[in-house]
């Protein structure tokens, strides 16, 4: 038994470890490899922190550890790497007395300040597998989840290529469906969002916000304005600061996503409705942090908005009918339909009619049918909410004879009205509800991508067991061209009395084995959205069953991520790969 002397416990004889040169010894849980240099004696944890390969035997020359798996070099004495992707190694301070080795095993750094730290190095370096390791560990310190996801948001809003791209939408996507997983999925979740933030700004230089306007009493109405004027003619610089001027000044939170957000439908579904997207994700991604940092979140918009690609632009909005014409009109129709309808609100019971012309070839009988639903009391939200079922349907009918690619001309309406939907929650106003028409618009020029329609299931086929469903689902999802026996099974479950907590735990689950994909997340996380504000059982099965059909359509993938992940939580459980039984 070990022999204790304050913090110090007994190791081994200092001849033993001469004559070795190394020693490998068992102390207190502590698995420690011994060195000799340079008339010393040296301690450090046996397990490289890289992969967790034992560092006993490894070479120590010049006060150097170099670990023969993957060649990571350690200074002996702190423990301190010279490699980046290898972290650095626990190191313990040694001392001999009588001719015994003695070894101090209370912790000489703050872990958690070590792991923070650790977190940004793996942003910056690139490697997903610090990032891993460092959001496990830093949970399992306690810190919320809003933590590690702030230092993300905070790196890849500094250093990026091109504004708010996928990796931070992706990162805000997997944050908002956190609490919808199992609480061991979490972190990966976490990890796998701020991966893609690495990925995305890998090699990019930080950006130089500009200054808001000095001393400005500039009022909200004007820098509205004088922003999507701006926008309007792509100037970005100019855009970027009376932005930052509006968030200086302070202006409130709904009137800074109202300037956003009617600028970005100003012009009709720009960049296939990721620009209003990324601008959702923004805002939700501050609200996830308090708004802590929103001028370097609100700065990445900028750049994306103003060069954005316009419909207008588009062919398929022109020919072979002008669809912009069309909503222009409509447009001008807006402010009297509000007004017809106000005195109506609450009231509004015409979903289940609006759904079907939604659905329709007809564009002049939709636009028509979405102004007379606000002339008779339907609110911005009840509008805006049948248009993305709509478009939720579009994908839960997806025919699979069509083309792989087409999946995602279904994905996007969808993608795009839920953000819409979500804004106008937030930040309700004419120019924003603009985007329930663009939204319906782009659902009808994917009308194709149903015919025929496939088959949604029937409430009738339904099972005793619903559990035993559930446990089928991820060996459908290890094969290809499962879309519909996956949809099939989702709404047997859930027909069935199956929990739809437990349904979206696992979809989420499945989601996060795969390697990270956009779209994939994107729907998902919209479907999750959906659900929670749908209603009525049967509209909330068909978000369900739409998301689980896309994500059999992209599964399954290289599942190179969850391999790195499992590597990273088995080394912090305290797994260790080809290591003999300690001496004791």
């Amino acid at each position: 038994m070990a022999e204790t002397s304050g913090y110090y416990v007994r190791a081994a004889k200092l001849a033993e470890v001469e004559t070795k040169g190394s020693l490998l010894v068992n102390l207190e849980k502590h698995t420690i490899a011994l060195f000799y240099s340079n008339d010393r004696v040296y301690a450090i944890d046996n397990r490289c922190p890289h992969m967790g390969f034992p560092l006993n035997g490894s070479t120590c020359k010049d006060g150097i550890v170099t670990c023969p798996w993957h060649y990571a070099r350690f200074d002996v004495a702190s423990g301190g790497t010279f490699d980046s992707w290898a972290d650095d190694v626990r190191s313990f301070p040694a001392e001999i007395r009588d001719g015994e080795v003695w070894v101090n095993l209370a912790q000489q750094l703050d872990p958690y300040a070590h792991q923070r730290q650790r977190l940004q190095d793996g942003l910056e370096q690139g490697i997903s597998l610090v990032i891993a390791k460092s959001v496990i560990a830093l949970l399992d310190m306690g810190a919320t989840a809003s933590e590690p996801f702030q230092i993300g948001l905070e790196f890849g809003t500094r250093y990026n290529k091109s504004g708010w791209d996928t990796g931070l939408s992706i990162h805000t996507c997997l944050m908002n469906i956190l609490p919808y997983l199992d609480s061991e999925d979490r972190p990966r979740a976490l990890y796998q969002g701020l991966s893609a933030v690495a990925r995305d700004s890998a090699g990019a230089p930080p950006h130089f916000a500009v200054h808001p306007l000095p001393n400005s009493e500039v009022d909200a109405k004007t820098l509205k304005s004088w922003f999507r004027q701006f926008i309007e003619i792509r100037d970005s610089e100019a855009a970027e600061r009376c932005l930052l001027t509006a968030v200086r000044a302070p202006l409130e939170r709904e009137q800074i996503a109202d300037m956003l957000f009617a600028a970005a439908t100003d012009h009709r579904y720009i960049d296939v409705g990721h620009s209003l997207d990324f601008i959702n994700k923004a805002l939700e991604a501050l609200d996830a942090v308090n708004w802590e940092g929103a001028e370097t979140v609100f700065a990445s918009l900028v750049a994306g908005l103003a060069n954005a690609a316009r419909m207008e632009e588009s062919s398929s909005w022109r020919y072979p009918v002008d669809v912009v014409a069309i909503l222009e009109s409509a447009m001008a129709q807006l402010p009297a339909a509000l007004e017809m309808g106000r005195s109506h609100r609450g009231n509004w019971l015409g979903r289940e009619q609006l759904i079907p012309m939604l659905l329709g070839e007809d564009v002049l009988a939709i636009v028509d049918a979405l102004l007379t639903a606000l002339k008779e009391g339907c609110s911005e939200d009840e509008l805006a909410s049948a248009v993305t079922y709509a478009a939720a349907l579009r994908v839960a009918r997806f025919n699979t004879n069509n083309d792989h690619s087409d999946w995602n001309s279904a994905h996007h309406p969808f993608t795009f009205a839920n953000a819409v939907h979500q804004g106008l929650r937030r930040s309700p106003s004419i120019e924003l509800l603009r985007g329930v028409f663009d939204a319906a618009i782009a659902v009808y020029l994917n009308r194709f991508l149903n015919v025929p329609p496939a088959r949604l299931p029937e409430p009738t086929d339904v099972v005793e067991n619903p559990e035993e469903l559930l446990k089928q689902l991820p060996d459908l999802l290890d094969r290809q061209q499962q879309v519909n026996p996956v949809g099939k099974l989702v709404a047997k479950y859930l027909y069935s009395g199956g929990k739809s907590e437990r349904l979206m735990a696992v979809l989420g689950k499945l989601m996060l084995r795969e390697n990270r994909d956009f779209h994939v997340i994107q729907q998902v996380e919209a479907a999750f959205r959906q659900y929670a504000l749908l209603e009525n059982a049967g509209d909330r099965i068909v978000v369900l069953v739409a998301a689980a059909r896309y994500l059999a359509a992209h599964a399954p993938t290289v599942r190179s991520q969850a391999q790195t992940y499992q590597m990273a939580d088995g080394l912090h459980r305290g797994d260790r790969l080809f290591e003999e039984s300690p001496e004791v």
